[in-house]
């Protein structure tokens, strides 16, 4: 399996600086890095700062977490099949919502492929103190970073005083209470963090010492052995609980000669014929998403 690293944060929070180090230090340790930059505009601006000989897919002028989806599984794809590398790193703009950016990285395609250690967000420490002054909608998706993070450096802590650095770790914990914190500069953080993130992760046993098994963001593959009617594969996720965010993947309907492409967001569900012999699995993301009883299983 492929590890795989998500970094979040808003722009200018300090991501690219992030990035470069990372890449030195794991070609350092000998690792094979490939990098998937997504940029809003239509230039590659950041990506200039990873030098050549790392493979890089680049998705210019949408968001990883809508219209980017797609072109981030095509990319993923293509790194699978042409390039070596052995860790990936997904930059995200700082408009991508973190939930949302790990369900455009899943395709039931290549989902065992991978490992997802987990989503690093980069929080610019004087830009979190003055929150109140951005947009309503800017300070909501900046909460949500936060929120749903892994792991979080506190960046430009060289900027603020002691009483401010307390003052942010203090209220940043308060936000994500089971998430470590490491104030930064330059966002430089050290690999071994790095790796010890375990966040994701599919069907793995963790460590105690690995950062993120306290918390609920995760996702899992299900694979089906039989088939179903459409009523009753819509009810079992009606009866799913609201911390289900997404699914997506190839679901057996009887009566249809292949798995019918499935996918649901939001509570709302999106049903499409295949014409292919599609894998009969999906993936799910969510809070606590080990324990929810699959469709089909026998109860103990």
């Amino acid at each position: 399996m492929k590890d795989v690293y998500l970094f979040s944060g808003f722009l200018g929070s300090g991501k690219t600086s992030m990035l470069v180090d990372v890449l030195r230090q794991l070609k350092e340790e000998g690792y094979k890095p490939a990098v998937i930059m997504n940029e809003l505009g239509e230039m590659p601006f950041d990506s200039q700062a990873v030098d050549d000989e790392v493979p890089l897919k680049e998705i210019l002028d949408s968001c990883i977490c809508c219209t980017g989806g797609e072109k981030t599984e095509a990319q993923i794809r293509t790194l699978l099949y042409e390039a070596d590398f052995d860790v990936l790193i997904i930059e995200t703009t700082g408009a991508a919502h973190p939930v949302e950016a790990l369900d455009a990285v899943y395709s039931p395609l290549f989902a065992e492929l991978l490992n997802i250690k987990g989503i690093v967000t980069v929080a610019d420490s004087k830009r979190w103190l003055e929150r109140e002054q951005l947009t309503p909608q800017a300070r909501s998706l900046f909460l949500e970073q936060i929120r749903h993070a892994h792991l979080i450096l506190a960046n430009k802590s060289d900027l603020l005083t002691e009483a401010e650095k307390a003052n942010v770790v203090f209220e940043l914990q308060g936000l994500n209470p089971n998430t470590f914190i490491l104030q930064t500069t330059n966002g430089r953080v050290p690999l071994k963090l790095l790796k010890n993130m375990q966040a994701t992760a599919l069907n793995k046993e963790i460590e105690p010492a690995q950062i993120g098994r306290h918390l609920h963001l995760s996702s899992r593959v299900i694979e089906f052995q039989k088939g179903f009617t459409q009523e009753e594969f819509e009810e079992w996720v009606r009866g799913l609980p609201p911390t289900v965010y997404r699914m997506k993947g190839y679901v057996p309907i009887e009566g249809m000669q292949y798995p019918m492409l499935f996918q649901y967001a939001y509570g709302l569900v999106q049903w499409m014929p295949e014409y292919m012999n599609m894998p009969p699995k999906i993936v799910m993301i969510g809070e606590d998403v080990q324990s929810i009883s699959v469709i089909g299983e026998k109860k103990e």
